[in-house]
């Protein structure tokens, strides 16, 4: 067994943070220390590592607050960042060790380099990217934080920045789709709980790529996964490439 560590988990009254305490309690090598949401005290310094399904603005201020003490390393998992909100993450990773990722799931993150070696070798002028993303209807920013994660992945086959060629939303008449763009479109309906899609098409022939979920502990089990890994990790700003392998952490 591995050596026990103690966890604590941010947002445990939302969907994610139920799931999470449910796979926590079932870890014979885990103490969970500390349950908390926004606005509540908790103390930190019972933990090795937080997981953290929250807002921003609460990942943020607890990311900042580790950031201070020097410890102890997070696993968040919120998304809808805004760029200075991310900058202010880059600034506290270099004191604590944080893996930040719209999505723990180990079939998407294979995704996302499927998605990147696609688009690496399907020209742009002729090849037309659209992603879609569906999850239930109490989900409150779009695109989903993983769809983003497949645009950047898109982007960087194509060696360019996502900002440089994300379309922006269709509606009304605006003309002929632009080549080399990456276009979104969201769905948020029911208790859908995230399915993703990336569509290559050409004149000739279309190619789709996509993952569904099927119960939200494989994120829960990603996260926990993640927290043990992350807990005796350098500082630093780390995503799941990183935890399962797939670059030198």
């Amino acid at each position: 067994m591995s050596a026990i560590f103690h966890a604590g988990i941010s947002g445990y009254r939302g969907r994610m943070g139920r799931a999470v305490s449910q796979v926590l309690d079932a870890r014979e090598d885990v103490v969970v220390a500390a349950r908390f949401d926004w606005g509540e005290t908790a103390d930190i310094s019972l933990c090795d590592v937080i997981i953290d399904f929250s807002t921003p603005d609460a990942s943020l201020a607890l990311a900042q607050g580790a950031a201070e003490r020097g410890g102890p390393a997070l696993v968040i998992g919120s998304t809808g960042f805004t760029p200075d909100q991310e900058a202010e993450l880059m600034k506290a990773a270099e004191k604590i060790a944080i893996v930040k990722s719209g999505n723990f799931s180990l079939g998407v993150n294979i995704l996302i380099g499927l998605v990147q070696h696609a688009a690496q070798r399907l020209d742009a002028q002729d090849w037309d990217i659209e992603i879609t993303e569906a999850h239930h209807r109490r989900k409150v920013d779009s695109p989903s934080g993983t769809a983003l994660m497949l645009g950047e992945a898109a982007a960087e086959g194509r060696f360019t920045d996502l900002s440089e060629i994300r379309s922006k939303p269709y509606d009304g008449v605006q003309g002929e789709r632009e080549s080399g763009k990456i276009g979104f479109s969201s769905i948020r309906a029911g208790g859908i709980i995230g399915e993703h899609t990336v569509l290559f098409a050409s004149e000739d022939e279309v190619l789709t790529l996509s993952h569904s979920a099927i119960d939200r502990s494989l994120f829960a089990k990603g996260a926990v996964a993640a927290a043990a890994w992350v807990r005796t990790r350098r500082p630093g700003l780390y995503d799941m490439q990183d935890v399962l392998g797939f670059r030198q952490a």
